[in-house]
């Protein structure tokens, strides 16, 4: 019996920055989890609605780490309602929406939940689900779709006056 030959996966690292083109997000850093079977992006100040007898959800979203500087108001349709466990066992009913992940150019829908994250490390999960059958993850490396262009940060007049010149940057997508 001969071998099938499996198709050819791309390889990413266990940290990638990806676009969510649906929501209006061109980066956002994403911790790639093989442990984790669903995804999950950070969220906040969720409140349903519905449009046309189907149910939404709009929300607002802290794309970059360990800063609230930039919101992101987005809205979805809710596939369901989907009761999670965290890493500490702790359980949580989540709705979870369907939206178009970006990465290494290819683009497809992936179901997210929407959890708040900001005691988490990363603002958006890519579990296993989402992946599967389209990349190999390479756990002892990042960023293989590269890392967005940093901007270069303003300096005050008594910052240059005080310090030499140094650039200062900072990592916003």
């Amino acid at each position: 019996m001969a071998k099938q030959s499996k198709p050819e996966l791309r390889v990413i690292g266990w940290r990638e920055w990806v676009g969510l083109p649906d929501l209006g997000i061109k980066k956002i850093k994403a911790k790639v989890d093989t442990g984790a079977r669903s995804s999950s992006l950070h969220a906040f100040d969720l409140h349903e609605f519905e449009k046309e007898g189907v149910k939404w959800v709009r929300f607002k979203i802290h794309p970059l780490q360990r800063t609230a500087k930039r919101t992101i108001e987005a809205s979805a349709e809710i596939l369901e309602y989907r009761t999670v466990r965290s890493s500490s066992g702790a359980t949580q009913l989540r709705p979870v929406i369907v939206t178009q992940v970006e990465l290494l150019g290819i683009r497809w829908p992936v179901e997210l939940t929407l959890a708040n994250r900001d005691e988490m490390g990363f603002r958006m999960l890519l579990g296993r689900e989402a992946f599967r059958r389209r990349f190999l993850v390479d756990a002892g490396n990042s960023f293989f779709g590269g890392q967005p262009k940093r901007k270069k940060k303003l300096k005050s007049k008594s910052q240059s006056k005080q310090q030499p010149a140094v650039n200062h940057t900072t990592s916003e997508p």
